[in-house]
């Protein structure tokens, strides 16, 4: 028993001040300035920077694209690719704008893209062709709008060639698409049921499905504003703009 004693009592104790803690202060250091710079990285990739301009081929997208922000409109075509430029306000400041294919097969694929870095969305309509068009234009409308990664910033909903006779006005077309996107948000709203909706980015616009969709139900300051590419005569949108 004595000799057990012995040897316990021998060993030497540790004392707490006597550790060597520098190997766990640079671990900590390390996780700190990953986890400091994954959030950088975060915040700097999801900044909302630019202004979309959408809506469906021939609506001229482009053709203002150009005018704004090259000084000119010129000859456009149906996009395949994006368009990107800068507007400059009178204060100097540079804003990026992306003209956003409007063919059917690639205004989705390009909306997604660029949606999470949006801080304005610009939604043209050719108003000669908006009543044959209405379906195509109410429902990718009600994409943009329903989307939860575009549901809080400031939609235009631009209504274009304005100088033409048989161009319907900013409040016809309102009325219309209204009429329109209760039927969209009917059909969406039967195609979710199918499926499972978990997972789905798109939030359901309006008050309730009983009740009649109307603009100022959704969470976006939605605003319908005339406009002439052609004639250049959009100061309400280079307001808005400069407001950004």
């Amino acid at each position: 028993m004595e000799k057990i004693n012995r040897k316990s009592s021998g060993r030497p104790s540790v004392k707490l001040g006597d550790l060597d803690y520098t190997p766990v202060l640079i671990a900590l250091a390390v996780v700190l300035l990953t986890l400091v710079v994954l959030f950088l990285w975060k915040r700097k990739k999801t900044v909302r920077s630019a202004v979309l301009f959408t809506g469906l081929c021939d609506s001229g997208k482009t053709f203002l694209f150009s005018n704004l922000l090259l000084g000119g409109g010129r000859e456009t075509f149906t996009s395949i690719k994006e368009n990107v430029g800068f507007f400059k306000t009178e204060k100097g400041r540079e804003l990026k704008v992306v003209d956003v294919p409007g063919h059917e097969r690639l205004r989705g694929k390009f909306f997604d893209e660029y949606k999470n870095v949006a801080k304005a969305v610009v939604y043209l309509i050719d108003s000669v062709t908006v009543q044959k068009d209405i379906r195509d234009v109410a429902d990718f409308l009600y994409t943009i709008l329903a989307d939860k990664a575009t549901s809080k910033i400031p939609v235009i909903v631009l209504c274009n060639k304005q100088d033409e006779t048989l161009a319907k006005s900013e409040s016809a077309i309102k009325s219309m698409l209204e009429k329109e996107m209760n039927i969209v948000r009917q059909t969406r709203r039967n195609q979710l049921k199918s499926v499972d909706n978990s997972s789905s980015s798109e939030a359901f616009l309006g008050k309730s499905a009983n009740v009649d969709f109307e603009f100022d139900q959704v969470g976006q300051r939605v605003r319908f504003l005339p406009c002439s590419a052609k004639e250049t005569q959009y100061d309400e949108l280079t307001t808005f703009l400069e407001s950004l």
